[in-house]
């Protein structure tokens, strides 16, 4: 195990570290201590690696990551996981708004509350928030699935695309062309796959409501003028 600890090494000099070519074998465990909120905590990882953030980080945690395992043992600010392409992002505290933002692939996971936007322009990232989202989360969602295990706020899956959203609170209220949709066994099946995923065996799929597009801002129509 290699460690980091940012109040004797310039963030700069640890990033750079990550992106090392000999990182790409794999199998690195790496830890950073005292983050105390930094900005751009490994971002723009591309190996299969483990990296263990202990504390609080700011901005942009974790962004565009490609194969790594990210661990924040605390909160995290603006966009953690922002256009992620794989891996896994777990955040074990908070997240401030945008987690996940455009994020491509992957798994997120929000242990507790994640605030507005989680998932906005999401194409295809799986992301799994714990507590609650806040508004506006999954606004022009794309691709992938998003898992709610607490309340959403207002404007849910606003001008959503095919992304899939599993809730088992309250929906403060919806957005446009979001709607409640049936609970096939399908869905039954991926949500509790999603669910094992994150680590949260004990939640039983059909407590769930899932949500999704009505597909009526897909084209232009003149009835619809006020929605856009």
């Amino acid at each position: 195990m290699t460690t980091y600890d940012l109040t004797a090494t310039p963030l700069r000099e640890v990033n750079t570290a990550l992106h090392a070519p000999d990182l790409l074998d794999g199998g690195a465990d790496i830890t950073i201590t005292n983050p105390f909120g930094a900005h751009n905590v490994a971002v723009g990882l591309n190996a299969p690696v483990k990296v263990t953030v202990e504390g609080h980080v700011g901005y942009y945690a974790a962004g565009m990551n490609q194969q790594a395992e990210v661990v924040v043992n605390g909160n995290a600010g603006t966009g953690v996981a922002e256009n992620m392409m794989s891996g896994t992002v777990v955040v074990k505290g908070n997240a401030s708004q945008s987690a996940g933002a455009t994020a491509h692939g992957g798994l997120l996971v929000v242990e507790g509350d994640a605030a507005a936007r989680c998932g906005i322009s999401m194409k295809g990232v799986d992301i799994v928030v714990g507590g609650n989202v806040g508004h506006s989360s999954a606004f022009m969602a794309q691709a992938g699935r998003v898992v709610v295990r607490g309340d959403a706020g207002d404007g849910l899956g606003d001008s959503i695309y095919e992304t899939r959203i599993y809730v088992r609170g309250t929906v403060a209220s919806l957005g446009a062309d979001c709607v409640a949709k049936e609970m096939g066994p399908e869905h039954l099946e991926e949500l509790a796959g999603l669910l094992k995923a994150a680590g949260f065996t004990e939640d039983d799929p059909a407590d769930y409501t899932r949500y999704g597009s009505a597909r009526t801002l897909y084209h232009f129509h003149v009835d619809n003028t006020g929605a856009y």
